[in-house]
Parts: C-alpha cells; structure tokens; sequence
C-alpha cells in the first residue's frame, strides 16, 4: 500500500488509532519500564540509599543472590507454603465459580437470581483491608460473633484461634478468598453460558434430556474453551500468593504456614532494604511463572488441541 494511503487511512481511524497508542503507552510504562529493575537481582544493592545511582554504579554479584535464597534455611519452608497453598487454591477455589455461575444459570426465579448474584459480588468491591477487618472482628476469641454463636450451639466448648491456629491458616485463606472472589469469579463464566445457543437445550428438551444431562453435554462443552484458558493462565500463577490477603491475617503464631514468596519479599526487601535479594526472589518466581505457563500451553495444545494463543 501506498505511504500516503497509509497515513489517511490511520487519520481516518485517529480515535481508534489514540485509544490503542495511550494503551501501548501504558504498558510500556507501567509493564516494561520496571523491568530493567531486574537488573538489581546481579548487582549488590542491598542497603542502598540511592537505588538509580547504584543501579548503574554498584559492583555486578552474578547469581550470589540466587544461590544465597536457595541456601537460605526458609527455602524449603517458603516454597512449600507457597506451592501448596496455591495448589490448593487451584483445587478448590478454580472449579467453584464454573460450579456457582451453573447453578445460578438454573435458577428461574428472576428477582432471587439478581439477589444471589448481586449478594456475592459485594465482597469483591472492599479491599481487604477492610474485609479482613470485618473476618478479623467477626472470628476473634474475645467477642466475635462466629465464636459465640459456635459456642451457643454446643460445637465448640471454648473460643477456636481461627486466627492465631497455624494448622488452619490454609483453610482460613482459602474460606475467605472463596467468599470475597466467589461471585466475581463467576461472572465471566455466566457471561459464557448466555452465549450458548438457547436452540441446543431446546434440542435436548425435546430428546428428554434433564437439567444435569443438559449441563454435562451442552453448558459445561460449550464454555470449556473459557475454562481452559483460565487454568491455563491459573497454572501461570503457581508461585504468586495474594499479598494483602495473606499479610492481613499473618500473625507470629501462625507464621510457620502464612510466610510465602510474596510476604518474604515484602518482610526481607523493604523492611531489612535487602533489594538485590528479594528482586532475585521475585525474577526466580517470574521465571518458574514464565516455564508453568508454557509448559501448560504446549501440553494443553497436545492433549486438547487449544492453548492461549
């Protein structure tokens, strides 16, 4: 194509054309930049009051600090709450928006449909600050309301440390996340489900197929396109734990399950200003991230002929 038909066909689509160059402009910037940051993970860095200075000034330490997290005497420890936590998750947490937005499909009732769902996204919109506060007040052992009403029932005799109990922390994160991402997590699934063509379950009507033969061979087929692409991307984010949930239940008592990458991070790169360390940390995790995912695209391609891309 000619250079001018080039240059009016880009002026013709100007809005088009300023919408997606503000979008690359914001990636770059807020999604390229920071990784030259990577480059603190080979130098000694740690301790700096001047990190720009130092980022091109301070003397190159190779892979020092890879091998000093993986000698470090909390690496097991670390990763194995890391892994299997978001193992877990995965387990429990992926499948139960795909179960919920079904179910809520099935519902007919217009008016309790809206309830239900509008009920389940609230949580979603506090952060978890303030929904941490809220779980943190209602499970307390002095006056929380779970406690009391527990103790009213005759299941516990005395108040349960949900809080400060290390052996149910897992339970803890994965309850709470469930009840703050459960309706938000389904909406993306429920928009799948309206895309199915309504004439396959009137087809299936016709042959006698019930409601759960109709969810087995029609909804659960027709979205699990969608369903393949968010485990794919779910497998991505193995090693990536939810910072502020996890930090706001994290206590002293429950530490031996609640530390994971992301709160070691945290706790060793800004408050011990170790940050040559904890950005080898976190390239060690990106890259485990970067392998998961394309070993689960390349074997979701095999096995299901479909990947991400």
């Amino acid at each position: 194509m000619h250079k001018s038909g080039i240059f009016m066909r880009l002026a013709a689509q100007w809005q088009i054309q300023l919408m997606s160059w503000l979008g690359l402009l914001f990636i770059i910037v807020f999604a390229y930049l920071p990784m030259t940051g990577v480059l603190m993970a080979f130098k000694d860095m740690d301790h700096s009051f001047n990190l720009i200075h130092d980022m091109f000034h301070a003397p190159w330490a190779g892979f020092s600090f890879f091998k000093e997290f993986f000698n470090d005497d909390q690496f097991s420890d670390i990763l194995k709450n890391t892994v299997l936590l978001n193992l877990l998750q995965l387990l429990i947490n992926f499948p139960a928006p795909i179960i919920f937005a079904i179910m809520i499909n099935e519902v007919l009732h217009a008016r309790f449909k809206r309830f239900v769902q509008s009920l389940s996204y609230l949580p979603h919109f506090l952060s978890w600050i303030v929904f941490g506060g809220i779980l943190t007040t209602l499970l307390s052992t002095q006056d929380g309301v779970v406690n009391i009403f527990m103790q009213k029932l005759g299941i516990f005799s005395q108040p349960f440390d949900f809080l400060g109990d290390a052996n149910h922390f897992w339970g803890l994160i994965i309850g709470t996340s469930l009840l703050k991402g459960l309706g938000w997590g389904s909406i993306i699934y429920l928009a799948a489900i309206t895309s199915i063509d309504s004439t396959l379950y009137e087809a299936a009507t016709i042959d006698g197929a019930g409601r759960f033969r109709k969810i087995w061979h029609i909804t659960i087929p027709s979205i699990s396109g969608t369903i393949l692409i968010f485990f794919l991307l779910s497998i991505g984010n193995l090693l990536n734990s939810a910072f502020d949930q996890i930090w706001i239940f994290q206590s002293p008592l429950n530490i031996d399950r609640s530390e994971v990458i992301d709160t070691f991070v945290y706790r060793v790169g800004i408050k011990e200003m170790r940050y040559s360390y904890t950005t080898a940390v976190g390239l060690f995790k990106s890259v485990v991230a970067l392998l998961l995912l394309v070993t689960g695209h390349y074997a979701s391609k095999r096995i299901a002929g479909r990947g991400l891309f």
